[in-house]
This record gives structure tokens, C-alpha cells and sequence, in this order.
């Protein structure tokens, strides 16, 4: 009996033990287009399907995805303009994202802000996309020339924002026109205007579910934020239903001026995450929102700044830790408890892992990183090992 009792309490010790440390990665640079000098991931699936952006020889941006660690650029021909990005990307290989297009802006705009973060760009619309078998189609707006989407479900409804054909006095040039955050029918190409927080004019849906609730923000027009890529100011962070129903989610004081107050991404349990400008607007913290009840994640020690910016169904949340110098860490929290991703992968990586945007079921990470030996931003895939 003492023998049993003994292996038992060693086995206890063991199994408490293993809880107590942290995950620990292996690192994989996941490369770049031939010619290019820069890549970046956006999300990952629980089977493995990572959608992003890199760089081909002309300095441009393509939408890609990986498989297998294969990358595949889609964004040629696109939607026939320079530019494109892919946000996102389900179980089926269905893509969305922004691509420009071939048709000049009749407003003068930059809505996917390609030229205000310094790219070669044509000057022409840009447009929310789906990419399937091989071929990228634009989604529908709300009758404007321009829109944008972010994340796409297992059930193929897609969430992003549109734009309307209604001037907004209150935007800064280039920008003219609101925007609203909206919901796609992939299935029969619907779109679908989702509600913005009373008084707000603009807004954004960044994530989605396969139950069809989606999260994002309201706000008012603002200058283009290169870090958002929006012309707007994430003020009041938003869940809507499958329904179109809105919640406003509590915040931790702030106006949404530095960071932004947003939800970024939510879960097939419901919890989601983002961040909140603290009062005074001077930093911000990652959050999570489970059932209406906010939870200040916090930062990494040294930081002034962190945001949350995916969640998977364990309830795992990867984001970035942001110093007072404006230097960026990978950072993903465990047990709520915030780590540098860079302490948990091989010290021979080869990568400095600066942001952490996707994370799946299994725990398997991707992001962006410099590439230490050139300096270049390859995007990375951190997988567990356990």
C-alpha cells in the first residue's frame, strides 16, 4: 500500500510539475516570395491552412497562403489591381481578404491605405474578396466603391466592412465616404449591415465564429492608422450575434485615442479577446471578455502596452507585448499570465518573433518576425511541443 501511495503522490508531483511550466516551441521561418523580402501571417486553422501577405519583387503586397508549409501566392491576378492581403481563411480553403482592383476611385481614396503605408498603389478601389478553387471574386459593398474583409467561418459567412455611397463630413482626405461593419453569405453572396454602438457612424467586424457571432468596433472617422489600417477610431468594442443583435463590451476607461478600444477575434465558446486604451490614453492592455465581464490580461513585465489579438477554443490568447520605446515581443498568455514567445522557442531560431496573430485549436502559432541575419519580416509558424 505505502509502494501505491507513493507512486501515486510522485505521479501527482509530476503532473503538477508539468502543468507548472511553460510551452515550448519549435520555430519555422516560413519564408518568403522569390525576389521578395517580406512576408506575414495572419491566421491559422485547426488543420493547418495559414492565410497572410508577402512581398514579390515589385515591392507590392500579395495575398498567399501556406500549405504544408508551401506557400501559394493568390494574389496574382487577383482582382486585377497591384495589391492584396488575406486575413483569412477556413477548414475548406476559402480566403478573404482586401485586393485593389483595375477600376480608378472615383473619390480619390485610399480605402486599404496601400499608399499611405508607403506601397506602389495604383490609386484604384479596393474590394473585400473571397478566393476558392483557384480564383479570387469580389464580395458585395453597401454601395460604395470600396470594402474589405476580415475573417471567413467553417460555415462560410465571412465578416469585414463596406463602405455606403453616404459622404461623411468628418473624414480626413482621402477618406470620404462611412463604412460599416458587415457580414457575408459566401453560400448565396449576401451581405449583410451589422449595427454600429448608438452615434457611431463607422465601424469594422475583425472576427467571427462557427456559431456566427463576430466582434469588432464603432467609432468615428479618423486619420488612417497604419497599425489598424483603418480611418477610424476604435472607440466602443462590439459582439454581434448570428442574428445581427449588438453588445457593447466594457472597456477599461480609456477613448480608444492610443490603441484603440476593439475585439479583435472570439472563440467557439464565446470569449473574446482584444485590447482597451487605459484611462488617460497612454497605453493600453490586452483583454478578454467572457459572458459581458471584461478581464484586464495585463503585460509582460517591462511593457507599458500589450493586445490580444486571437483566441483559440482552449481558451489559449497570443497577441504582442509593446514597449515605451514602441519595440514589439510575441507574446502568448497562459494560465492568463503573459510570456515572451521568444523565451519559449530554440535560442538558434534565427528569428526575433515580434507578433503573435493567429493561434488554432492545437496550439500551433503564427506570426511575423525579423529574420535576424537580414533584418527582413518573415512570417513564422511556432508549434507546441507537447
Amino acid at each position: 500500500m505505502k509502494t501505491i501511495m507513493t507512486s501515486m503522490a510522485a505521479s501527482m508531483l509530476l503532473a503538477a510539475l508539468a502543468m507548472a511550466q511553460p510551452t515550448h516551441y519549435t520555430v519555422t521561418d516560413l519564408g518568403i516570395l522569390p525576389g521578395g523580402t517580406f512576408s506575414y501571417a495572419s491566421l491559422i486553422t485547426n488543420n493547418g491552412l495559414v492565410a497572410g501577405h508577402a512581398s514579390p519583387p515589385a515591392g507590392t503586397w500579395h495575398a498567399v497562403l501556406w500549405h504544408k508549409r508551401q506557400m501559394l501566392d493568390i494574389g496574382t491576378p487577383g482582382l486585377g489591381g497591384q495589391n492584396s492581403e488575406a486575413f483569412g481563411v477556413n477548414k475548406w480553403g476559402k480566403a478573404t481578404g482586401e485586393a485593389e482592383t483595375s477600376t480608378p476611385d472615383p473619390n480619390g481614396e485610399d480605402f486599404c491605405g496601400f499608399g499611405a503605408m508607403g506601397l506602389p498603389s495604383s490609386g484604384n478601389t479596393c474590394l473585400p474578396f473571397l478566393w476558392q478553387n483557384g480564383a479570387m471574386t469580389p464580395l458585395p459593398t453597401l454601395g460604395g466603391p470600396n470594402g474589405s474583409a476580415s475573417t471567413i467561418n467553417n460555415l462560410g459567412k465571412a465578416v469585414g466592412y463596406a463602405e455606403n455611397n453616404k459622404l461623411d463630413p468628418a473624414c480626413t482626405a482621402p477618406q470620404k465616404l462611412q463604412f460599416k461593419p458587415v457580414a457575408w453569405d459566401t453560400t448565396n453572396g449576401k451581405v449583410q449591415e451589422l449595427p454600429t454602438y448608438p452615434g457611431d457612424p463607422e465601424g469594422i467586424a475583425l472576427g467571427n465564429n462557427d456559431k456566427g457571432q463576430a466582434v469588432g468596433s464603432s467609432g468615428t472617422c479618423a486619420p488612417f492608422n497604419p497599425n489598424s489600417q483603418v480611418y477610424l477610431l476604435l472607440a466602443h468594442p462590439l459582439l454581434w450575434e448570428n442574428d445581427g443583435t449588438v453588445t457593447h463590451l466594457p472597456t477599461l476607461g480609456g477613448t480608444g485615442s492610443f490603441a484603440g478600444n476593439s475585439a479583435c477575434a472570439v472563440n467557439n465558446q464565446g470569449q473574446a479577446v482584444g485590447q482597451s486604451d487605459l484611462p488617460g490614453d497612454t497605453s493600453a492592455h490586452a483583454v478578454l471578455w467572457q459572458n459581458g465581464v471584461l478581464t484586464d490580461l495585463g503585460v509582460f513585465p517591462g511593457d507599458s502596452s500589450s493586445l490580444a489579438l486571437n483566441i483559440n477554443d482552449r481558451g489559449e490568447v497570443v497577441g504582442v507585448g509593446i514597449s515605451a520605446s514602441f519595440s514589439l515581443r510575441a507574446v502568448v498568455w497562459e494560465n492568463g499570465v503573459p510570456l515572451d514567445l521568444n523565451a519559449l522557442v530554440p535560442a538558434d531560431s534565427g528569428l526575433y518573433l515580434q507578433l503573435a496573430e493567429g493561434i488554432n485549436s492545437v496550439g500551433e502559432i503564427v506570426g511575423f518576425a525579423v529574420e535576424t541575419s537580414t533584418g527582413e519580416t518573415h512570417a513564422f509558424l511556432a508549434t507546441p511541443d507537447r
